[in-house]
């Protein structure tokens, strides 16, 4: 049997902890993370005294605001947020439906902003939510703008269908990225759920690398995609040029 390292034992206490799960017992925490509850108990009780983690009146764990703290240190994270937001917030008042900003890690986009109205469709998305790559509109966008091993890659893998329309075969997505990059943006039509469609467009870093990807979620059935990729276009180019992006002179 392996033994597991400390550094191990102590990311398994934290990682217990996902959207499904923001509030969890010594031993939940202990059943999770598969480890004795003597070992739970010990490393809980440092990440509580660092402030990884709080305790609650009733004894339930939370994860704690110093891993706020740490976390906004990331530059694709919070930072990359306080830039892009105003873009962000352009985006919506033109649209007034859900407008998303998202960074690749590995196969999966993260969310790290999310605007949305009363009317807006409904979306499965929340800041700090996973999708694979290939489901959204904002992935494509990722995706299309990697590496080609990447793309070899994750095109190999599985590629989970959440509705009929969800791309599953490979070489479909293979002509998908490759419109994306012709056109520079991407559009997702209910391939999360069957009423909404995504039009994303990538963001640019100062040397011109896409960094990121912004999007715009409007109810599938009365989608006007010309008239909302213009709206995205602008939106990450605001926000590639707030990063110091500039493009190249014709």
């Amino acid at each position: 049997m392996t033994t597991r390292s400390a550094p191990d034992r102590l990311l398994s206490v934290l990682s217990a902890f996902d959207h499904e799960h923001p509030a969890l017992s010594l031993t939940d925490i202990s059943r999770r993370a598969g480890l004795t509850l003597t070992t739970t108990h010990r490393l809980v009780g440092a990440l509580t005294d660092w402030g990884a983690l709080e305790r609650d009146e009733s004894g339930v764990y939370h994860v704690g605001l110093r891993l706020w703290e740490v976390a906004a240190l990331a530059p694709r994270g919070l930072a990359l947020r306080q830039i892009a937001l105003p873009y962000l917030e352009d985006l919506y008042e033109a649209t007034h439906e859900n407008v998303q900003l998202a960074v690749r890690d590995g196969g999966e986009v993260v969310y790290i902003e999310w605007l949305s109205g009363r009317s807006a469709v409904g979306v499965h998305i929340r800041v700090g939510a996973r999708w694979p790559l290939h489901a959204t509109g904002v992935g494509l966008a990722l995706l299309a703008h990697g590496d080609p091993a990447l793309q070899q890659d994750y095109c190999e893998g599985s590629l989970t269908a959440f509705t009929p329309h969800t791309i599953t075969d490979p070489a479909r997505l293979r002509r998908v990225l490759a419109e994306v990059r012709r056109t520079g943006v991407a559009v997702s039509s209910r391939q999360v759920t069957d009423d909404a469609l995504s039009v994303a467009a990538p963001v640019r870093g100062p040397g011109g690398a896409v960094v990121a990807a912004v999007s715009v979620v409007v109810p599938q059935a009365d989608a006007q995609v010309p008239v909302l990729v213009p709206a995205v276009r602008l939106a990450a180019r605001g926000i590639s040029r707030a990063l110091g992006w500039q493009p190249a002179q014709p």
